[in-house]
């Protein structure tokens, strides 16, 4: 490992240590981390401004943005409200029943949209339930974070890995549900389980709360018919464009983007107060963690790992694809899996010319690992930085080592499982 190696990767576990540690606000830990790598990078690995502004994902964070605005127009119409009176009138007023419905549902939507979008979809819902029955929102918040990252492991469109792999592998949908989905399914609901028993003390509601809920009258929640209409046909063309987005070779951010200024446009609401709502702190948060990430990158520390492991493990198959699957998801809980994942691509493609070994379940093992392992911190996959936002701005805030403290340990059975299922069906 080279000097500029080195102090990029100070740089980087810094950053983090204060993150974790929570001493300073993560926003300017990371917007400061990431103008300290600038400033570093500049006189060691030419990692300067315009580098550093490269490694930030607009498209992330032009579809981030997008959907906030969408959600938030949408919310005015009192949609949430009534969804989350219908949730609750489903499950008859019981919270675990809740928090299983709204996991699957989280799960499945993810698989067919992106992680990012559904958490912005769902949230507000669980949101209104829980203000309802008077309950903490952190368990159902944390249990979703979790099936959006689960669901969007299951197809290709679901998580960028996914799609980065299926595009330069040549996999299609069909091959990620055939070989990826039949683990997600026996997943889930472990996952599931072990989210109700750790917080089964937290999963009841009074009576009266619960008979005050089933009382209401749904239909009365909404409050602008019109505007929802409008919402509703422009968040459903959204939804189409995602699905689409590979046909039409648009970026999903340019059809958010699309959206967003469509329904601001025809809903009469002012630019102005939409903009005072976008959460900021989580688009800087995400800019300083780009611009981190993208520092230990160009300086050549995710090659350095990745080749290490290659090293490590030869042609051996079930080496290879254990060592890559459990480095993936370590990785991916702490820097963003979409680098790693680019670094590792021809990596395997190299094993594959240099060995003669087949390759596809090695695909396999870099596309749980890194979506499942982003599960292992509060910072690891877009989704969970966008919840835990979202769940501070109406003041429960989800620290790093409340998360960590429960969701790493429950990340680690979901890599054993997919350890399980690939040496059975794959690594032979």
């Amino acid at each position: 490992m080279t000097n500029q190696m080195i102090l990029c990767s100070l740089i980087f576990v810094a950053s983090y240590i204060l993150i974790v540690t929570e001493k300073i606000d993560r926003v300017i830990v990371a917007v400061g981390g990431g103008i300290l790598m600038v400033l570093a990078g500049t006189f060691t690995i030419d990692y300067n401004q315009e580098t550093a502004f490269h490694a930030i994902d607009f498209n992330t964070l032009g579809l981030l943005i997008s959907m906030m605005i969408i959600v938030m127009i949408t919310r005015r119409t009192g949609v949430f409200e009534y969804l989350s009176i219908k949730m609750v009138k489903l499950a008859k007023g019981e919270p675990w029943k809740i928090l299983i419905y709204l996991s699957v549902v989280t799960a499945v939507a993810s698989a067919c949209l992106d992680n990012v979008t559904t958490i912005l979809l769902i949230l507000p819902i669980t949101f209104d339930v829980c203000s309802e029955l008077k309950l903490k929102p952190v368990p159902f918040v944390i249990s979703q974070i979790f099936a959006s990252n689960i669901g969007g492991t299951a197809t290709l469109i679901g998580d960028p890995p996914n799609i980065m792999i299926g595009s330069k592998a040549g996999l299609t949908f069909v091959d990620f549900i055939v070989n990826v989905a039949p683990v997600i399914v026996v997943i889930l609901p472990v996952t599931i389980l072990a989210f109700l028993l750790v917080y089964r003390k937290y999963l009841h509601a009074h009576t009266d709360d619960k008979e005050k809920v089933l009382l209401h009258n749904e239909k009365e929640a909404i409050k602008d018919s019109v505007l929802l209409k409008k919402s509703l046909i422009v968040l459903a063309l959204t939804i189409t464009g995602f699905m689409l987005h590979g046909a039409l070779h648009f970026e999903s951010s340019t059809i958010a983007i699309t959206g967003a200024v469509i329904l601001t446009l025809i809903s009469g609401v002012s630019v102005g107060h939409i903009l005072k709502e976008v959460e900021w702190k989580t688009i800087f948060f995400f800019t300083g963690l780009f611009m981190l990430v993208g520092g230990i990158e160009h300086a050549g520390v995710l090659e350095y790992i990745a080749k290490n492991i290659v090293a490590a493990t030869g042609s051996n198959l079930l080496l290879l694809g254990i060592a890559l699957l459990w480095v993936s998801a370590i990785v991916s809980a702490f820097v963003d899996n979409i680098p790693f994942t680019a670094t590792m691509i021809p990596l395997i493609k190299d094993v594959g010319v240099l060995t003669g070994i087949g390759i596809t379940p090695l695909w396999w093992a870099l596309s749980l690992g890194a979506c499942l392992g982003g599960n292992g911190t509060i910072i690891g996959a877009s989704a969970n930085v966008v919840a835990s936002g979202m769940s501070e701005e109406i003041g429960h805030r989800i620290t790093f080592g409340q998360y960590f403290k429960v969701c790493f340990p429950v990340m680690l059975i979901t890599i054993i499982i997919s350890t399980g299922y690939l040496m059975v069906f794959y690594l032979r």
